[in-house]
């Protein structure tokens, strides 16, 4: 039967086992029988992963809720404003630029509604005043918004309506005083229920209620339902007809979206007179690129925790690679003992290398555990949901192992090159 035969093959993968789990074995003992040099040792990996995992976590808790409730657009919808969604500070010439661009207008709006065949539903909103609310019942803190809408910004917007109807064409069409009003308005100025068909006044200006909004909650502390919906012509009459708009568009499907936004891009350059092989002076914003825009400003962050974690996991590296030596040195008698014993280099070598190892990794599981649970305290502040980063602690135990290696192997290559001789007479 040759070397080669499976029985073979199977015979050495279970010896090399055998020799991991006693090497793993004796590398707890050591670790356990030096807990205060072991501790210190391992305390720069676990700093290291801590902060890694920490910003991590931190970032992820962020980005999770912005993807779970800055949706505020549908599926398939996208919006268009003349400045992007989250602005950079200090870009060179940015906020000149977008300072230059042209508001958009109801006309631009109203020519998407009539020439973009491809969407199924188009919404024009404009902010229009912002003040309290008043009922005969009750009344609100100022700072509630007014905006003007359409029908087609309630499904844009993903607004539903828990009571009553929401704005049609037709009081767009005849500037009504009507209105929808969110949640927490409803609250406190029809603090017993109810409301639709009643009266409020904002600004002076009284507005017959028609429906009110399912609840979203709070958003990074802000209430999502403190508005008032009125007609965007009815806005627009009241508060100025030149007033900025912003437009979302709802494409039929998620097949047809790349078209419908490209469909949307012509006929605004084309009614704001952007000439050919100029930039586009206006930004097209789905939930999506809110995401990628948010990755974006925190990648300098991302690769600062990187590098500050690199030179933790360096200097920890180091003190290991001290503490392994020094580990040898005391360990002499040991390691000539086992040699003499029958123990070949390579048993010796897996040993130290293993314990390396085993330091880092315990150091690199607690710093994932303790940057999971510190960073998911924001989750208890502001109230999201808890966030446990794997892929990032995965990274974080397989960079303590790396680290182990790379710092245990030259510790574990003396070790196993010592004299069995000169070892069995050290004292």
């Amino acid at each position: 039967m040759t070397s080669g035969t499976p029985f073979h093959r199977s015979a050495r993968r279970n010896l090399l086992l055998a020799e991991i789990r006693e090497s793993f074995t004796m590398a707890l003992g050591s670790i356990a029988a030096h807990k205060l040099r072991s501790g210190l040792t391992l305390l720069g990996v676990l700093v290291g992963v801590f902060s890694i995992v920490l910003v991590m976590t931190v970032l992820r808790v962020l980005q999770s809720n912005i993807e779970s409730k800055l949706n505020v657009l549908g599926a398939n919808s996208f919006s268009i404003q003349r400045t992007p969604a989250i602005q950079v500070e200090g870009r060179p010439g940015a906020s000149t630029r977008y300072a230059r661009r042209k508001e958009f207008v109801y006309r631009m709006a109203k020519a998407i509604e009539d020439r973009a065949t491809l969407a199924k539903s188009v919404g024009i909103t404009c902010g229009a005043y912002s003040g309290e609310v008043i009922s005969r019942w009750g009344k609100t803190n100022p700072g509630i918004s007014l905006m003007g809408v359409t029908l087609g910004s309630f499904q844009t917007l993903n607004w539903s309506i828990a009571d009553g109807r929401a704005i049609n064409e037709t009081d767009s069409l005849n500037a009504r005083d009507v209105c929808v009003i969110g949640a927490s308005v409803a609250k406190k100025v029809f603090p017993h229920g109810g409301g639709v068909g009643e009266s409020i006044k904002m600004g002076g200006i009284s507005y017959r209620v028609i429906g009110v909004t399912e609840e979203k909650g709070q958003m990074f502390g802000q209430d999502q339902d403190a508005y008032v919906l009125v007609p965007v012509t009815t806005a627009l009459n009241r508060y100025g007809r030149e007033r900025p708009l912003s437009i979302q568009v709802e494409a039929w499907s998620r097949e047809l979206y790349d078209e419908t936004v490209e469909q949307v891009r012509g006929v605004l350059r084309t009614v704001r007179k952007v000439a050919p092989g100029d930039e586009d002076d206006f930004e097209i914003i789905s939930n999506d690129s809110i995401v990628r825009q948010f990755q974006a400003l925190t990648l300098a962050v991302r690769v600062a925790a990187a590098v500050i974690s690199s030179i933790a996991l360096v200097a920890a590296g180091i003190g290991i690679m001290n503490i392994m030596l020094v580990s040898v040195t005391e360990r002499t008698r040991e390691i000539g003992i086992r040699r003499a014993i029958g123990a070949k280099k390579r048993h010796v070598m897996t040993q130290f290398i293993v314990e390396a190892i085993a330091l880092c990794q315990i150091g690199g599981a607690a710093g994932v555990v303790l940057g999971i649970a510190v960073g998911n305290i924001a989750t208890v502040i502001f109230g999201f949901p808890p966030v446990i980063p794997w892929d990032w602690a995965l990274i974080g135990m397989l960079v303590c192992s790396a680290v182990g290696l790379i710092f245990g192997t030259y510790p574990a290559w003396k070790a196993a090159n010592l004299d069995p001789i000169e070892s069995l007479r050290y004292e």
